[in-house]
């Protein structure tokens, strides 16, 4: 028997809450698991509290991050007592995710726990570091260089904002945070802001072409602030999208793109291939600071994922949550 929280949709209604559960309702996969460590993500959100169709399949174990123990392995790469993280790959969405004491899985899906990192701060990393990750090396890719300019990280104070700041300070860019949340004002800059604006100047409908700004952006964001970040980015500048935390859509025009050249990077964290995750994590153990890793993090038991997500929806949550699935 082991724990976990467990969506459930029927007549009676949408609902999440922790339960307990037998091995043989595990799903289908070549690796057995013990979990460690999970989190709580914007989409882990999502799929707790039913305010967006994350979930496709129900019941449903949410939790699109886990790192644990192998208890059991037939495939090649994996064997007892190897640690193992996850990240993505459809896990809390279509296959039981990370919210749990214990998870069956793809072999293909996991990776080695890094060994610069214990399982509770690959946790502290989870997705949204992960990601953050990702966004700073496809501005690399694109030759966004600290000389550049300014960078500008929106919704600065989330979990994929707050890592990306920190990444991105570290590496001696200047980053400007925009938030909504200007009580946390001094955490950004401990994080290594240079300034924060408001979120406001952002979120309403702007112009086509504004005030070159922005050498480089990730936008954890979407809709209005996407295009009015594309709006103020400078000649050539990238942003690296890969939110949608005001909304899904894009209400932007072709002019930074064919006038200044601005390019638009998608970053996947879902299905990114295995390469590109490996090199993530490689650079993720050189270039972020563990103790500011310490500082963004907030731990919580598995009881309560459940009351933490709905927090984490109402913009109540700063930085990375960490989820003990043995507490």
């Amino acid at each position: 028997m082991f724990k976990a929280i467990l969506i459930e949709k029927d007549n009676a209604g949408y609902r999440a809450g922790l339960t307990e559960m037998d091995d043989a309702r595990l799903p289908d996969g070549d690796v057995t698991v013990r979990v460690a460590y999970s989190s709580l993500n914007y989409k882990d959100g999502l799929a707790i509290t039913g305010k967006g169709p994350v979930v496709r399949s129900f019941p449903m174990v949410p939790g699109i991050d886990l790192v644990g123990t192998v208890e059991a392995s037939s495939h090649a790469a994996y064997q007892a007592g190897d640690t193992v993280v996850l990240n993505g790959w459809g896990v809390g969405e279509v296959h039981w995710g990370g919210l749990a004491q214990r998870a069956r899985l793809k072999g293909d899906w996991l990776v080695p726990l890094p060994a610069a990192f214990t399982p509770r701060q690959a946790m502290a990393i989870g997705t949204a570091g992960y990601t953050a990750m990702l966004c700073v090396l496809a501005l690399e890719r694109h030759g966004v260089t600290p000389d550049k300019g300014e960078i500008l990280v929106t919704g600065a104070a989330g979990g994929v904002g707050s890592v990306a700041l920190a990444l991105l300070a570290r590496l001696g860019y200047t980053v400007v945070a925009s938030t909504g949340r200007a009580a946390e004002a001094d955490y950004l800059k401990s994080l290594g802001a240079a300034e924060i604006i408001d979120r406001n100047l952002l979120s309403v409908p702007g112009k086509p072409l504004a005030r070159e700004r922005w050498a480089g952006a990730v936008d954890t964001v979407g809709s209005h602030t996407l295009a009015n970040v594309c709006a103020a980015m400078k000649y050539r500048g990238v942003v690296a999208a890969c939110g949608l935390a005001q909304g899904a859509d894009l209400p932007a025009t072709v002019m930074p793109f064919i006038l200044r050249g601005v390019t638009l990077a998608g970053v996947d964290s879902v299905y990114c291939p295995r390469p590109d995750r490996l090199e993530a994590w490689q650079r993720l153990a050189r270039d972020l600071d563990p103790a500011v890793l310490e500082s963004l993090t907030t731990e919580i038991g598995l009881g309560e994922a459940v009351a933490v997500a709905t927090e984490l929806m109402a913009g109540q949550v700063r930085g990375r949550v960490v989820v003990d699935v043995n507490r």
